[in-house]
This record gives structure tokens, C-alpha cells and sequence, in this order.
């Protein structure tokens, strides 16, 4: 581990692997100082890709397939080496030695999210699992490891997401302009920062199905030898539906109030078969019907700002990352939808798209190896601050 001065702030590797599992986006971090200044620069970023049988097992794992406790065990294991080597790997291209680092924070893998309770065993329970040991990560790389944040937030009654809030509001407050950041990744989440606000006034909540769907569909229609939609070229192909979208936009999670999170449980393969049944209602060729879901993104996440948002303050910019900023059709029906709103990418100010949500895991780490809560409260409906996430020590010397 580095022994890097205080003053010289700290070289922290930020892990994400998102609904999607396409693979771990590493962002790596100089941070120093403490809220409301703390600095934080982003250095470097990359993805690697899962192994494509690895990718496989956590998605069907994730849509709720059988699996026994040893597998789930193992996978837990394996999934930290992938983490680690991850690490490794980023930073032999970054041509950064590992023991330069200081902190690595691991996101995980989500496999199973039931934000509200549910009765379970006779009492209302809600819980979270993110997978890939943050002990075997922080072994491999020699490097104090933290992970597993969600439940710390649960335990005092959040509901462990959205937790990118923390860093949005550091990246994106201003006194003047009202800012909603907005990430398209497997789901989509806004934060919504008013123009001059202090940090309890920030509130971000899952608006429903990003990419999602798009991709489970570009999948099944290409028999797997796609796996999105690039430059969104199908989508584009396809003919608009508009009574299918109509039935896609009585989704009852869309009405539900905030605070609120979703995931590959609600959205996931259940879901894409009523989807693809609604297609054949509606005579929608497979173009159509990936057409008609992006759209459904679009307008899932314009209801929300809407329904949720415009009504209690004005914003000026939506900044959107993840993989649906690279998505043109997205990008212009939201510039579309949404008039008086500057729509742009996360690029334009400061940090890439696909970076954001490993670069906020970054920071989030930092907070926690500093003693300090990273959740939002108002964002996660949370009774109050929590410190986010377990250490896992590299060794004794």
C-alpha cells in the first residue's frame, strides 16, 4: 500500500460491474480533502470484459434461476479473483504500479435487490446482495479493499440505492444552474441537485428500464450474436407502435413515488417475455419492438422528471451517462422531450459516460476509509447517514 502524504490526497481504484454484467468499469482517482471540499480528479478509466460463461451464470443467477449455496459461494469467490485481476490489468494500462495505490472500492456484483420489505419468515425484510469478496480483491492486489456498500444504508432503513447521489452532488452542484444527472445503464437513475443546494436536499431515485431491455432484446432477436444496439442502427430501423407503447408506459413502477430502485428482479427475463408477447399482439417486427423499448426508456425517464421532479424545482441541464449517452435516438428524443432542458452527455463536463459510476464507487470508498457516510438520505429514504461498505485489510505487513 502506498504511503502517499496526506496532503498529496490519495490514488483510489474505483470497481463497477452494473445490470448488464458486460463486464468491470475501473476508474482510478486522486481524492484528497473532506466534504464539503473534497477534490477529486479522475485519472485514468477502462473496462475488461467478463469471461463469457462467468457473464452468463451472473445473469441467469441474477434473474432468479435455481442455484445451490455452494455455487452461490463459489461464484462469490471467483467473481473477487475477476475483480482483482481487473484491477491489475487497468493498472498495467494506465502504466500504474499496483502497490502505488491506496484504496480500492469495489461495487460488486448485484444479484439480488429487494429495496422495500417483503414479508419473509413471518416479518417484512428487505435486503441486497452484491457479489465478488472483497477479502480475495484486497489479497490478490495487495491493496485495502472496500466493498459491499448497499447494506449499511438498508440497515438503517434506506433501501441501498441510489448511491451515485454522493458523487453527483460533488461533481455537478452549482449555485445557479439546476442539474439532474441521469445514468442509463441496465437501469436508469437521476439525481436531481437544485441550483445552490446543500447535500440533504439532493434526491435520486431509479426512473425504470435503460438498456436493459434494449439489450435483452437485441440478443434474442440476433440469437446472441449481438449484444446492444450500436449507434442504435436496429432501433432506428423499426417503425414506431404507438398503442404497444401506450401498454409499456402502464408499468406500475413508473407511478410509484420516490424513493424508489429497481433492477434485473423486476425488469429482468419475466419481464422481456411480456414484452415479446405484447410484440406479437401488435404484429411489431423484431426492429419495431427494440425500436418501441427505447422509446420506452425515453419516456420512462421524461415521466419521472415530470411526475417527480419539475414540479418541486427548475432544471436547467440533464446530464446523462452510461451507455445509453452513447445512444443517439435516446440522446434526441430526450433533447426533444424535454424543452428548455440542455440534454448532454457527462463527457461535456468532465468525467466520460461509461467512467461516472466507477469514478462515484471511487469516492465512496474514500469516504468510508475516512470514517464518513456516503448515502444521500433523501435519495435512499434512509432514517439518516450511514458509513458505507466493510474494509477487507490486504495482510499485516
Amino acid at each position: 500500500m502506498s504511503t502517499r502524504g496526506k496532503e498529496r490526497g490519495m490514488l483510489v481504484l474505483g470497481l463497477m460491474s452494473g445490470t448488464s454484467a458486460d463486464g468491470i468499469d475501473i476508474a482510478l482517482a486522486s481524492i484528497s480533502g473532506a466534504p464539503p471540499r473534497v477534490k477529486a480528479r479522475l485519472l485514468n478509466h477502462t473496462t475488461v470484459k467478463f469471461p463469457a460463461q462467468v457473464r452468463a451464470e451472473i445473469l441467469r443467477v441474477a434473474e432468479q434461476q435455481a442455484i445451490t449455496a455452494g455455487e452461490l459461494s463459489q461464484l462469490n469467490f471467483r467473481l473477487g479473483q475477476l475483480f482483482a485481476d481487473a484491477a491489475k490489468t487497468a493498472c498495467k494500462r494506465f502504466g500504474v504500479a499496483v502497490s502505488s495505490l491506496d484504496l480500492v472500492g469495489s461495487h460488486g456484483q448485484t444479484i439480488f435487490h429487494q429495496g422495500t420489505p417483503a414479508k419473509y419468515l413471518g416479518a417484512p425484510t428487505a435486503s441486497t446482495l452484491q457479489i465478488g469478496e472483497g477479502a480475495v480483491i484486497a489479497a490478490r492486489t495487495g491493496v485495502t479493499t472496500v466493498a459491499d456498500f448497499r447494506p449499511a444504508d438498508m440497515a438503517v432503513g434506506g433501501q441501498g440505492a441510489p448511491l451515485v447521489p454522493y458523487a453527483d452532488y460533488l461533481l455537478y452542484s452549482d449555485r445557479k444552474l439546476g442539474r439532474a444527472s441521469l445514468n442509463l445503464g441496465g437501469i436508469g437513475n437521476v439525481t436531481v441537485i437544485p441550483a445552490g443546494a446543500a447535500r440533504e436536499q439532493v434526491f435520486a431515485f431509479d426512473t425504470g428500464p435503460a438498456n436493459m431491455l434494449i439489450d435483452a432484446l437485441v440478443s434474442h432477436f440476433t440469437r446472441a450474436r449481438k449484444k446492444f444496439d450500436a449507434g442504435a442502427r436496429m432501433a432506428l430501423a423499426g417503425r414506431a407502435i404507438p398503442a404497444l407503447l401506450d401498454e409499456l408506459m402502464r408499468d406500475p413502477y413508473l407511478k410509484k413515488a420516490p424513493p424508489k430502485s429497481t433492477g434485473r428482479e423486476y425488469y429482468g427475463g419475466d419481464y422481456v417475455k411480456r414484452v415479446l408477447a405484447l410484440g406479437r399482439r401488435y404484429r411489431a417486427k423484431p426492429n419495431d419492438l427494440i425500436r418501441g423499448v427505447t422509446i420506452f426508456t425515453v419516456l420512462s425517464v421524461v415521466d419521472a422528471l415530470n411526475r417527480f421532479v419539475t414540479p418541486k424545482t427548475k432544471i436547467d441541464q440533464l446530464i446523462v451517462s452510461g451507455g445509453g449517452a452513447r445512444n443517439p435516438l435516446i440522446m434526441a428524443q430526450l433533447g426533444a422531450a424535454l424543452p428548455g432542458v440542455e440534454v448532454l452527455s457527462s463527457s461535456r463536463v468532465g468525467v466520460p459516460e461509461e467512467a461516472k459510476e466507477a469514478f462515484a464507487f471511487a469516492l465512496l470508498a474514500y469516504e468510508s476509509f475516512h470514517q464518513r457516510a456516503g448515502n444521500v438520505f433523501s435519495a435512499t429514504g434512509s432514517s439518516g447517514p450511514a458509513i458505507l461498505g466493510k474494509i477487507c485489510y490486504a495482510g499485516a505487513g
